[in-house]
């Protein structure tokens, strides 16, 4: 398979050209062959690249293709396990490797504390399965690095423990512990897990519109997006956005400026708060800490309130939300959030739709977009509210606030057990289920350090430098009331 800079992996490379594939077929009309001939372009054979055999690997792209068609409507969740494709690691474990020379030295033996560790006629050391407790300790002590600890990649990546096995040893999700962050969608080196898509659903949207003319398309953009399309301007990305048919592009940081207000008088009312804007932190709690789930902020999340907006200037508005989280794709469907949002697009389902229509963004003119300000617009990283709500405190005189950001669910795990436990000393939690934030969501193109500077340059160069004036200046350009 080519390589492509604009994706971390190669498994995002064959999910977005599974994407651009389908997208193509729909605009052909050719759909009706599509699941012969879209197998057979990527893995033309007749020797296989990706599987043991051409045909298996095309079996296990028609199960892809059908992810990205909505994949299984039975099953609730976002995230799907193509059973085909895993490979059925090995959960973990002590596994001595060829490496081992049999020495007289045996450190592996000697470090272990349950004599698990014993030696064939060749001298290689093996390991008792029955007795090992998975301590690593002979992992460190072999001279030559030839015992290893073996991680089953899906599961070691899920932060909730939500992975197991089934009877074939393939992947299996616990829907009633998944927080659908997409970790083990991205972790997983055989592309055996998924994510569901909705760009079926957002090019009918698009069609069904007729240019506008029988209603207007919104495309609400999280504020991540800055740090992804690594070879285009912002700008430029918003003109390929129009070009897809979308009549307007708004900033969900727009909706993250009235979020911050909103939940800065709710901690006030509350005393103790967490926060609402990470669906799959709210997931984490409502599954793992159900007693916790009083401190809930009722605050609707960035992308819901921009919605609320676009929907109170035009109430036949669709809107589109474009964002890094497969847990949007859930969010989005819950009945609090009053069908504000029609649809949800990864970046990844982004740069597909529009690679298959040939729109290179990285030469069309920019258009411009300033909707918030520096405050919501760094809601994409780890560390973002609790900044922006600093700055509403200071601005308003609040008093007693005391907050913490939690970067990922190990953070967060520790932080939520402090306040079930009564032993917190924080009162407003800043949950963010991604570690570094949404700047390193499931579903961005690429996880670079860099990315955390590109959204603070972004929310640098926003013309409103507070926040009451973004949302204010919004509703004056667009005759909104308060």
């Amino acid at each position: 398979m080519a390589k492509n800079n604009k994706f971390d992996t190669q498994i995002q490379v064959l999910k977005y050209r599974t994407i651009r594939a389908i997208i193509r077929a729909i605009d052909a009309g050719t759909t009706a062959t599509m699941y012969v001939d879209i197998p057979k372009h990527i893995a033309p054979g007749p020797v296989s690249t990706m599987r043991c055999c051409v045909y298996k690997e095309r079996a296990i792209l028609q199960e892809r293709m059908k992810i990205v068609m909505g994949g299984d409507k039975t099953n609730p969740n976002t995230i799907e396990v193509i059973k085909i494709g895993c490979d059925e690691c090995p959960a973990g474990g002590i596994y001595v490797t060829p490496a081992c020379r049999g020495c007289l030295l045996h450190a592996c033996q000697e470090s272990c504390p349950k004599d698990a560790i014993t030696f064939d006629k060749d001298l290689h050391a093996k390991v008792d399965e029955k007795k090992c407790i998975e301590c690593g300790k002979c992992v460190n002590a072999c001279p030559y690095g030839a015992i290893i600890k073996m991680h089953r990649p899906c599961i070691a990546a899920c932060p909730a423990g939500a992975i197991n096995m089934d009877a074939d040893k393939r992947a299996d999700i616990d829907n009633d512990k998944c927080i659908e962050c997409g970790k083990c969608a991205y972790m997983c080196p055989f592309g055996a897990i998924q994510d569901k898509s909705e760009i079926t659903d957002v090019i009918k949207l698009l069609n069904d519109s007729d240019n506008s003319k029988n209603y207007k398309i919104y495309a609400v953009i999280a504020p991540s997006i800055v740090s992804q399309f690594k070879h285009a301007k912002i700008e430029q990305i918003v003109t390929g956005i129009h070009q897809l048919g979308f009549c307007e592009v708004v900033e969900a940081a727009l909706g993250a400026d009235i979020t911050l207000y909103r939940e800065a008088a709710e901690w006030q009312e509350r005393g103790i708060l967490t926060t609402s804007c990470c669906p799959s932190f709210v997931m984490y709690i409502e599954k793992h800490f159900p007693e916790l789930v009083q401190y809930i902020s009722h605050t609707p999340s960035p992308m819901i309130e921009t919605a609320r907006l676009l929907k109170a200037k035009d109430p036949t508005a669709k809107c589109v939300f474009i964002g890094p989280c497969s847990s949007k794709k859930k969010e989005h469907q819950l009945p609090k959030t009053e069908g504000m949002i029609d649809y949800v697009l990864s970046f990844e389902e982004l740069q597909a739709f529009l690679s298959a229509r040939k729109i290179d963004v990285a030469h069309l003119e920019e258009t411009v977009l300033d909707d918030a300000s520096f405050y919501g617009r760094i809601f994409a990283r780890s560390g973002g509210i609790v900044q922006g709500l600093t700055n509403i405190a200071n601005e308003q005189n609040i008093q007693g606030l005391e907050p913490i950001q939690m970067n990922g669910i190990s953070e967060c795990k520790v932080n939520l057990l402090k306040l079930k436990l009564g032993k917190a000393t924080a009162n407003f939690f800043e949950g963010m289920a991604c570690d570094g934030g949404c700047v390193n969501g499931a579903l961005c193109l690429t996880h670079d350090k860099r990315n955390v500077v590109d959204v603070d340059k972004y929310g640098s160069s926003a013309k409103e430098k507070t926040i009451h004036n973004s949302v204010k200046q919004w509703r004056i350009a667009h005759n909104i009331n308060d």
